[in-house]
């Protein structure tokens, strides 16, 4: 690994689409590189940011702000506010994934509306998680859409910190390998794999989304993020 200068901020995603990587911040700020190694920043927003995707020629940023909670781009650098159904004002969408010819974005906070999807990013509707855990993190691959949670909201089996959908509104809760909060979960390989920041297999891999094993991971550090490329999985730790 190399490390590279980038402007000054807490960095909570980046993502790849269109020839660009983009990055987003907790406080707002906004930062693109078309090769991982120079970075320019693209303005910011009075909103802090905890998720990016790209899909449909489209960049959708989601967030934990006071007034704005998703953003929407096709270059990276220039972009705009949409809005969401009002009743998740305070809520905290946490990641943002793109599947099945439409957006979906889970949040950690709220009510029976922990979950929202769009076609477009601009036009948002609710639908509801099967418990009010706290999600973070959704992916997709296989024809499934799967979010991890990092802790157990009750109103099922202890273990439910998986849930799947394959259209993305109607939810289905799946036992996790381990009760402890998955932080990440990603789709590659032919196969899901989630990390965890605790307990003594801090890994788990399912085929189908619905069955998870468990696995020690290589070090029992704080895993937080976890992607997939050119035949590798990788994750990277607080």
């Amino acid at each position: 690994w190399t490390a590279r200068s980038v402007p000054a901020s807490p960095w909570t995603s980046v993502t790849y689409g269109n020839g660009v990587f983009v990055a987003v911040a907790g406080s707002g700020n906004i930062m693109t590189s078309p090769d991982g190694i120079t970075w320019t920043a693209r303005g910011s927003s009075t909103d802090g940011w905890s998720g990016i995707t790209y899909g449909n020629n489209t960049f959708v940023a989601v967030g934990m702000g006071t007034t704005n909670f998703v953003m929407t781009s096709t270059d990276g650098i220039t972009w705009t506010n949409r809005s969401i159904p009002t009743s998740s004002s305070g809520a905290q969408w946490k990641s943002v994934t793109w599947g099945n010819n439409k957006f979906v974005a889970i949040s950690d906070t709220g009510f029976n509306d922990r979950v929202m999807t769009s076609p477009d990013g601009v036009t948002w509707t609710y639908a509801q998680a099967i418990h009010n855990g706290n999600w973070s993190s959704i992916a997709y691959g296989n024809n499934l859409f799967v979010a991890t949670a990092t802790s157990f909201g009750g109103g099922g089996s202890s273990f439910d910190y998986v849930m799947t959908s394959s259209d993305g509104t109607t939810w289905t809760p799946r036992t996790a390998a381990v009760a402890v909060g998955w932080n990440a979960v990603v789709y590659g390989g032919g196969k899901f794999v989630a990390v965890s920041s605790s307990g003594s297999n801090r890994v788990m891999t399912s085929t189908d989304g619905i069955t998870w094993s468990a696995h020690t991971a290589a070090d029992a550090s704080g895993w937080s993020s976890v992607t997939y490329g050119n035949g590798v999985y990788v994750a990277i730790a607080t």
